[in-house]
């Protein structure tokens, strides 16, 4: 099978990791540059091109879309997908995971844990969406922020309101989300391939740190986690049309709540935490529903 990876560079973790487990499975595999394929358009049907060269069709495709470079990974994305190429994760499942907004009004929509959030425009809403998240302390979070990046605990109301003002000031759009306190700071990225968890690890803040994220110097570990949180991650990545995605679940006193959903999960924490192939996983699912073009 010709399977293509999405990727910038073929030095990342997860772009290695990915074309490791393909050849060791006796695949054909390329990296392609997202920022240096072409599109091109016509009455004789799409081509992409990579460096002035015609890209052949590919069996399978497997989407490594950095946040930074949405808008054309998803052009290309949907490239591939009128080209017929099977695409672990569509251009449809990416875009909702990407916008944070319509992510979590499909995870409330199909009655999955959340923690409280509310979004508003004017700036007369202010006092209506912390009221609405139960008070500080609480979250403020930018809707295109990354990697923990744009996230913002707020202990007061007057904190609250400084952060919301400053944010919406740069014409930015945040969410707020109440503080689940219980969590202490950590949480669970469950990988979903197909519908199953396939590993799960615990993420852990640095001290004095309330974001998990690795990036900002969390520390991970194995994770058991119980029936209710694996059918959580299952049906959250179904809710948004994904076939291959991270979890992002805090543990609450009323259960399993959803934080986000990655859908381009960083393999290195997971696999070094679990011991679990999960690139392999991943380019199993593809043999089972690619069909390979001849």
């Amino acid at each position: 099978m010709r399977i293509g990876i999405l990727s910038r560079s073929p030095e990342l973790y997860s772009t290695r990791r990915l074309v490791e487990a393909a050849e060791a499975r006796g695949h054909e595999v390329r990296v392609l540059d997202t920022l240096h394929c072409t599109i091109h358009l016509g009455a004789s049907g799409p081509e992409l091109h990579l460096m002035g060269e015609k890209v052949e069709a590919f069996d399978a495709v497997i989407p490594r879309i950095g946040a930074s470079i949405t808008f054309y990974g998803l052009a290309v994305v949907r490239q591939f997908e009128a080209m017929g190429c099977y695409c672990l994760n569509g251009s449809v499942g990416i875009t909702r995971s990407r916008d944070k907004l319509r992510a979590h009004q499909l995870l409330a929509k199909a009655g999955i844990g959340l923690p409280v959030t509310a979004f508003a425009h004017h700036p007369d809403a202010v006092d209506d969406v912390i009221r609405a998240v139960g008070g500080p302390p609480l979250i403020v979070k930018l809707l295109e922020g990354t990697q923990g990046v744009g996230v913002v605990l707020c202990e007061t109301k007057k904190a609250a309101e400084s952060v919301i003002q400053a944010f919406r000031g740069l014409k930015a759009y945040l969410l707020v989300q109440e503080y689940i306190q219980e969590a202490g700071g950590s949480d669970l990225r469950c990988l979903v391939v197909g519908d199953k968890v396939v590993a799960a690890m615990e993420r852990r803040g640095a001290e004095g740190e309330f974001r998990s994220n690795l990036h900002r110097g969390g520390s991970a570990s194995a994770a058991k986690i119980t029936p209710k949180e694996r059918k959580t991650a299952v049906q959250a990545v179904k809710a948004l049309n994904l076939r291959a995605a991270g979890v992002d679940i805090l543990r609450s006193n009323r259960g399993p709540l959803v934080l986000e959903v990655n859908s381009s999960p960083g393999l290195e924490g997971v696999e070094k935490a679990t011991g679990k192939d999960v690139a392999g996983l991943m380019v199993q699912h593809i043999e089972k529903h690619a069909r390979p073009k001849g």
